[in-house]
């Protein structure tokens, strides 16, 4: 009795490392994988948009024999840096000028290259703290929150109709787990929002992984301190008490 009992032991016992060896070889090649296919798909997608309107003399393919991956991407990225240097002299300014006049005499286009302009002026400027904070704040009801990543003030007519009470209002964008490709836009007052010490990389990971990766976290000196004072109001020690004489 006790050979069968040490024999399905054994059993149970193998089957439970090759399960954990399965799960650790899963954990190590899936995001390898994943991070190499999509690399690779977003090289071969930059290089079917520049290729086609590569003259041949300068197309590495048309003087060697086998395909050069990459190659439209890294023309695209001489390019766009080439432009960004003209845009920042007196001529090239002349003609980025001239062409959004151009544009903005087009009903639709000037719509679409406003609005277009306006989102990546906001995303990619040097001195802009959008999205550069992560906070919490109580959606959908009170007593239950959510992650959101700063974006901004709030500015303009929505500014002046939200802030009468004196209170600043800033604005959120609250993404969806696990793929925070879309969310809601909100307007929260600043007094309700509340601001993490995670950086918006470890912010996407906690939303994408639903709560799985937890960034470290390392309280602040501040923070202990704070900590130690509501554990001192809370329990407070009281001072012995004197023998009264017989």
């Amino acid at each position: 009795m006790t050979v069968g009992m040490t024999e399905g032991s054994d059993r149970i016992s193998m089957a439970a490392r090759l399960r954990n060896n399965f799960l650790t070889g899963l954990i190590i090649c899936a995001p390898m994988t994943i991070t190499i296919y999509l690399t690779w798909t977003f090289i071969h997608w930059a290089d079917s948009w520049v290729k086609p309107y590569l003259p041949d003399r300068y197309n590495p393919e048309a003087y060697l024999k086998f395909a050069v991956p990459g190659t439209g991407l890294l023309i695209a990225i001489l390019f766009i840096t080439l432009v960004g240097f003209l845009g920042r002299n007196l001529i090239g300014r002349s003609i980025v000028s001239y062409s959004e006049n151009i544009l903005n005499r087009m009903p639709l286009v000037r719509t679409v290259y406003k609005s277009t302009k306006q989102i990546f002026e906001t995303v990619l400027k040097e001195q802009g703290n959008s999205f550069k904070k992560v906070g919490l704040i109580e959606f959908p009801r009170a007593g239950t929150w959510a992650l959101v990543f700063v974006s901004t003030d709030a500015k303009g007519e929505i500014a002046a109709r939200l802030n009468q009470d004196g209170e600043e209002m800033v604005a959120v964008f609250l993404a969806p787990t696990p793929v925070p490709t879309a969310g809601f836009l909100m307007f929260v007052p600043r007094s309700k929002l509340m601001l993490l010490d995670m950086s918006p990389e470890e912010g996407v990971k906690l939303l994408i992984s639903a709560g799985l990766v937890t960034p470290e976290y390392k309280p602040s000196v501040a923070d202990a301190m704070a900590a130690f004072q509501d554990l001192a109001v809370d329990d407070p020690v009281e001072p012995p008490k004197r023998a009264g004489r017989s």
